[in-house]
């Protein structure tokens, strides 16, 4: 992604874009500590670690190789849309923003939570289709070559990239609130259907390399693909097991839970 369109670097615009976030999370963690109880630390170090992992993705040398290198471009597919993603699920920032938020910009966010686009768009299937359906109609038309060829397009699949990863993995996982949530066994059997779908397009790319791609580098990029995704996904099905297993654990009383747990809206876990 070495291109521009009138003088501005898609790279600086997405790097200012995760610089953003990084501060925007920062500066609340500091309102949040002034008010309630210290924010756990693990969760700003998992923030910080998947907003330089995107950054490690959209911007420098790897970013530079992947607009001629089939294999650094799928090595920043992964770092973008599988790895990022879960650090952030993981850093609960919406929890964080309805803790450090005023009450009526919090009962707005709340109401675009509970709202149907919200439940459509992160219903778990809608979501795999933005996800891995995306991958496969960039992946196998001349979506591809455009996005190489044309700034604002790989400005925009990039994004892409990065949003359906994430709520992909939040509509697996949940750290943050989820105001329609759905069982265990459902969203296991839609993670399933989509690893499936993910590691078919690394074979089907192996076979036949998208457009303008060579053998060669769509055997090379398509192995990464593979066997790199597969890692990312144990992670994804390690903290999702985890969740489940917790889950089955005998509750707490009302009274216990009562006493022992902040009202959500100070929650610091």
């Amino acid at each position: 992604m070495n291109h521009s369109v009138s003088g501005i670097n898609p790279q600086l615009l997405l790097g200012f874009f995760f610089i953003f976030l990084l501060v925007a999370y920062i500066t609340a963690v500091i309102i949040t500590n002034q008010r309630y109880k210290k924010w756990p630390i693990f969760r700003t170090v998992c923030w910080t670690i998947g907003m330089v992992v995107a950054l490690v993705a959209v911007v420098g040398p790897l970013a530079n190789s992947a607009h001629s290198n089939f294999t650094a471009h799928m090595v920043s597919h992964l770092l973008l849309s599988m790895v990022a993603p879960i650090f952030m699920a993981v850093a609960k920032p919406v929890t964080l923003t309805l803790r450090t938020a005023n009450t009526t910009f919090a009962r707005k966010l709340t109401s675009i939570l509970k709202s149907r686009l919200l439940q459509f768009v992160s219903h778990p299937i809608t979501a795999a289709i933005l996800n891995v359906g995306g991958l496969w109609l960039l992946y196998t038309t001349n979506l591809f070559v455009l996005m190489h060829e044309n700034a604002l397009f790989a400005l925009f699949v990039h994004l892409h990239f990065f949003i359906a990863g994430y709520v992909f993995t939040i509509s697996i996982i949940y750290f943050d609130p989820v105001y329609h949530q759905y069982s265990y066994r459902f969203r296991a059997a839609v993670l399933i259907i989509a690893i499936a779908g993910h590691d078919i397009l690394s074979k089907y790319m192996y076979a036949n390399p998208p457009a303008g791609i060579s053998q060669q580098e769509a055997e090379m990029g398509s192995m990464v693909m593979y066997y790199a995704g597969d890692w990312i996904e144990v992670a994804l099905i390690i903290i999702f097991c985890w969740q489940w297993y917790k889950s089955t654990k005998p509750r707490k009383s009302t009274r216990d839970r009562f006493n022992s747990e902040q009202p959500f809206a100070v929650e610091g876990k």
